[in-house]
């Protein structure tokens, strides 16, 4: 008789509990579907207020929105376009990355796998501390020593990689694209290196267990194991670096020139950005003038939109390997 009822007791102690667990899972449900609701309702809430400010500098803008190249977004009557800040904005934020990203592997992978424990340890707390540092820091080093003291690498490029339209120019050196580019890179680097750093102490150790059974190399072992499972990671490491990199606002104010125009050589001064122009003419602007800043605040806001879907869309094709 007693061991029926403790059968009995046991059982409904198991329908409680899976009862209870199963309220969890829909308490749980729904508070991640109403997080997820609240961010779609903040960004669609973004996007409305910048199109609604944006509306009455693009009825009052005299020229072309999208081709123009020169901002005289106070004059009278008002002219202004955004192609002289997207090609800014874009161009130093992908060779940004294109500079940060080899780097910031590379210590990924000598912090993970090459370097002795208490060395990884410092070495990874150094690189996560040049996140912290503010932005104007960087852009107060980059304007009073990367500047004055980059002549001898951008003659260098415009010597021997002149023939690439990118490194060609008569007036190299000075506030450049190529100065500011450097600066988004060592700003993006700690990002990118830490976030892929923590994808590859993730691999299973099955992984690099089999390859190195296999007799494989250290490298060998990490371009066969590592590199293929922590794609994924790298890339959405990447995409944050590029965002960041993207609506940098005073260190990239800092280091380049204003000069009108689109400019193809990197090397010469000159280059604007978004949140430059934001920053630099906001306090002088008037109504329209700071309408006309929101609705090229609004361009970047879709800009990175584009990147971080494109992103997302690289991840899910690459996912399969990873699980």
């Amino acid at each position: 008789m007693d061991e029926v009822q403790g059968r009995a007791v046991g059982a409904a102690r198991r329908r409680r509990a899976i009862s209870t667990g199963r309220r969890g899972d829909k308490v749980f449900r729904g508070a991640a579907l109403g997080s997820g609701i609240f961010v779609l309702v903040i960004m669609g809430a973004i996007a409305a207020f910048l199109v609604w400010k944006a509306i009455p500098a693009l009825q009052a803008n005299e020229g072309n929105f999208l081709t123009d190249t020169e901002w005289r977004a106070n004059a009278d009557p008002p002219r202004f376009g955004i192609a002289q800040l997207a090609f800014g904005t874009i161009m130093s934020a992908f060779l940004a990355l294109l500079m940060a990203t080899p780097v910031a592997i590379g210590i990924a992978l000598f912090i993970s796998f090459y370097a002795p424990r208490r060395l990884a340890d410092g070495l990874g707390f150094v690189v996560d501390l040049l996140a912290a540092v503010p932005s104007i820091i960087y852009g107060l080093w980059g304007l009073h020593f990367l500047v004055m003291n980059a002549d001898p690498v951008i003659e260098f490029l415009n010597t021997y990689l002149g023939w690439i339209p990118l490194f060609a120019g008569d007036n190299v050196g000075g506030q450049s694209i190529f100065i500011g580019s450097v600066v988004l890179a060592i700003m993006i680097l700690p990002i990118i290196s830490s976030i892929s750093r923590e994808v590859f102490l993730q691999v299973p150790t099955p992984h690099i267990e089999a390859a190195q059974a296999l007799g494989a190399t250290r490298w060998e072992t990490i371009r066969l194991s590592v590199l293929p499972y922590g794609r994924s990671g790298v890339i959405s490491a990447m995409m944050l670096g590029l965002g960041r990199a993207l609506g940098e606002t005073v260190a990239i104010a800092l280091v380049l020139s204003t000069v009108a125009g689109i400019n193809w050589h990197i090397l010469e001064p000159g280059g604007n950005t978004f949140a430059a122009n934001i920053v630099r003419t906001f306090g002088e602007s008037g109504g329209i003038g700071r309408s006309a800043l929101i609705a090229s605040g609004l361009v970047l806001f879709v800009i990175t939109m584009i990147v971080n879907m494109a992103a997302r869309a690289v991840v899910s094709r690459r996912k399969e390997f990873t699980e």
